[in-house]
Formats: structure tokens, C-alpha cells, sequence
């Protein structure tokens, strides 16, 4: 089976920086494009950035220049680093593949559970 699981969100100052981190299982990694979505409370989920197998990189306008989205094959780990955070940033992160490889279920798209990340102003 599957997993994708985040860590590294929190409480952090307006300017401030994050790094969460999102560590894969069950399947295989380095084949995947990876992509880091946001939602804010009373908003529609957004993709924020996305990585695919080879490294390229694509991010969202309101974020380009502040997030960086970057891999760890050999620990099946993806990352986002935020650095000068806004209050709009506030959001719950979630770490997603369209199609993540495994054995027993074949290409599948996984979503992790999330991870809260709140800026203040």
C-alpha cells in the first residue's frame, strides 16, 4: 500500500520559513512526479508546486521565488521549503503523485493526510 506522510508544519511569523517534508512508501518513488497542494479554510485546494521524475520544477505564480519543491530519491522524500511567509500562506499542505508505481495496485494517484501550517501577521 501506498503512503505518503507530511511533517514540518506549524506556527511560524509573517517572513519567516518551513520546510515540510513528505517521506513515501509502498511504491516507487523515483518515477513519480510529485506536487505539494494547498487549502485554505473556506477555499478550493490549489496545486503550489510540482516536481517531476527528472527534476523538473513548476510553481504557482503567488509563490514563485519563496517555495522551493525539491526531491531525495535515495529517501523517497520530497520537500517543500517556504521561506518569506505570508498570512496567506496559512493553509493545511498536502503532498500528492497522480501516479505513484506500486506493485500490488499498478499506477494509483495518493494523497497524503495533510500538515497545517499557520503564519501570523
Amino acid at each position: 500500500q501506498v503512503q505518503l506522510v507530511e511533517s514540518g508544519g506549524g506556527l511560524v511569523q509573517a517572513g519567516g520559513s518551513l520546510r515540510l517534508s513528505c517521506a513515501a512508501s509502498g511504491g516507487i518513488f523515483r518515477i513519480a512526479a510529485m506536487d505539494w497542494y494547498r487549502q485554505a479554510l473556506g477555499k478550493q485546494r490549489e496545486l503550489v508546486a510540482t516536481i517531476t521524475s527528472s527534476s523538473s520544477t513548476k510553481y504557482l505564480d503567488s509563490v514563485e521565488g519563496r517555495f522551493t519543491i525539491a526531491r531525495d530519491n535515495a529517501k523517497d522524500t520530497v520537500y517543500l521549503q517556504m521561506d518569506s511567509l505570508k498570512p496567506e500562506d496559512t493553509a493545511v499542505y498536502y503532498c500528492h503523485s497522480p501516479s505513484f508505481w506500486s506493485a500490488r495496485g499498478g499506477y494509483r494517484e495518493v494523497w497524503g493526510q495533510g500538515t497545517l501550517v499557520t503564519v501570523s501577521s
